[in-house]
């Protein structure tokens, strides 16, 4: 039998491939890995979006790796900026010859008797195939071909430009158009100030609010750190500075949602001018963290309200006309140009199909275990980050896990690694992926998702603490994920 192409196939370079392969060239020196990437270039996200002002809404120094500082005097960072933080880190590790750009993987095929995943790939050059030992799924969790876009009625009838974020053309000049955001998530919330700055007008226009807060885009402590102290050291006091913070608020809107509630709406009702009702279009009827909570740098949408170079209307839309968009309430917003920033189109591991010995996986019908790996699927993790704080976090401590795991095979002379649920296991409750999560984007892709149980380690507690102690702590040969 010849040996599989590779010891490690990775598939995705944005921020989980890259930290993916840091890790692997640390701590596995030894393994030979290639990272395939569906895309002419590095950066995932931060290569897919283009729109104005795409920014992160979470600190860099959290959603940076967590062995390369950021030192830029901006926390909140915008898309270009990321995107050369990333190339750096490429660079400094000198990753380009392992990617094979343009290489979209179509499936993945499990043999038992081999040992190895094959995957089939589409490559400029035609169809090809590749063999790995492992297989490290660093894809994302939403589809790059296209994001979510609701039916509106009459949208054919709409005779100005309809743009979804995630296609945004890149000649578009918003210089005195009338524009109508429909949406009023993080790119919405992004997308609004940053039109607003040349357009005739920009409406944001919701269904519903969204929890909101504000907060400058330097982190005074982090820029002061960096003058006396060396960059990595300042830089780790405040990664851990910032994950404490998360870790408190987002325990804080669990144990008490009202005092959360109070303080944001008092914080939003301090930008705010008097024209714009906070309660009609500021107030969620959730509580904060049922969804994503919304970031606004600087206070810049509020800004915009105030300037009166954009509005906020809350309702829900009856149909589009030729001229802009009929609203259930009877009024009409006339529009140059409509954004449907609807959010993202989710799938699961990179929308490839999987088999295992020639049986077709149905990730439905799995179990997570510890949030990384798949009940009864040899050889094989994901990373999937956090929704209540920085994704990279989870990227970082998912690729340790790897290195462990693969590390553990070496040292025992075993070939596959699989989680199989025990007798114990067997009467499990099946629980959401993710719970306590209400979102449009994720609550219409759960179904789909795999489950997770109502014990350790078939959890995916989306909690950095319990993480760390069940992925970066727990013994890799812990009676679950079963070695031959």
């Amino acid at each position: 039998m010849s040996a599989p192409d590779v010891d490690v196939l990775v598939i995705g370079a944005g921020i989980s491939g890259i930290a993916a392969a840091h890790h692997l060239q640390e701590q596995c020196p030894d393994r030979t890995f290639t990272i395939l990437e569906g895309r002419s270039d590095i950066g995932g996200t931060w290569d897919l979006f283009r729109y104005p002002g795409v920014r992160s809404d979470s600190d860099m120094h959290t959603l940076g790796f967590s062995f390369k500082p950021w030192t830029a005097a901006k926390s909140i960072a915008d898309g270009p900026a990321i995107l050369e933080y990333l190339r750096e880190a490429v660079a400094e590790d000198e990753l380009e010859p392992h990617i094979r750009f343009e290489h979209q993987v179509r499936s993945a095929s499990w043999s038992s008797s081999e040992a190895r995943w094959t995957v089939a790939v589409d490559t400029p050059d035609g169809p090809t195939t590749l063999s790995g030992a492992f297989l490290f799924m660093c894809a994302g969790y939403y589809s790059y071909r296209g994001g979510y876009t609701p039916e509106f009625e009459g949208r054919d009838d709409f005779t100005g430009q309809i743009i979804h974020p995630q296609q945004w053309p890149e000649d578009f000049d918003p210089s005195g158009k009338r524009i109508v955001v429909i949406g009023s998530g993080a790119t919405a919330v992004t997308l609004v100030p940053a039109l607003a700055a040349d357009a005739a007008h920009v409406t944001m226009l919701q269904r519903s609010p969204t929890w909101m807060a504000t907060r400058p885009d330097e982190d005074k402590l982090a820029n002061g750190l960096r003058r006396i102290l060396p960059d990595m050291l300042a830089y780790r006091i405040t990664r851990r500075k910032n994950i404490v913070f998360q870790q408190k608020t987002y325990e804080k809107t669990r144990t008490d949602p009202a005092m959360v509630r109070e303080r944001l709406r008092t914080m939003v009702a301090e930008e705010l001018p008097p024209h714009v009702d906070i309660d009609e279009h500021f107030t969620p009827s959730y509580d904060p963290w049922d969804q994503r909570l919304c970031l606004v740098p600087n206070g810049d949408l509020f800004a915009a309200l105030r300037a009166k170079t954009a509005s906020v209307v809350t309702q829900t839309i009856d149909r589009f006309t030729s001229t802009g968009i009929q609203l259930s309430d009877g009024d009409h917003l006339e529009a140059d140009v409509i954004v449907t920033a609807t959010g993202l189109q989710l799938v699961t591991l990179g929308e490839m199909d999987f088999d295992v010995d020639g049986e077709a996986v149905d990730f439905a019908q799995t179990y997570t275990y510890k949030g990384l790996a798949y009940s009864d699927v040899p050889n094989l993790v994901s990373t999937f980050g956090y929704i209540n704080a920085s994704w990279t976090l989870r990227a970082d401590l998912t690729s340790n896990y790897v290195c462990r795991l693969l590390n553990h095979l070496r040292a025992t002379g075993t070939r596959q690694c699989t989680p199989r649920l025990r007798p114990v296991d067997a009467n499990m409750e099946p629980r959401p992926w993710i719970e306590d999560f209400s979102s449009g984007y994720m609550q219409r892709m759960m179904p789909l998702l795999p489950k997770q149980g109502d014990h350790d380690p078939w959890t995916n507690p989306q909690n950095l603490a319990r993480d760390r102690a069940a992925i970066r702590d727990a013994p890799i040969d812990d009676g679950v994920m079963r070695f031959t």
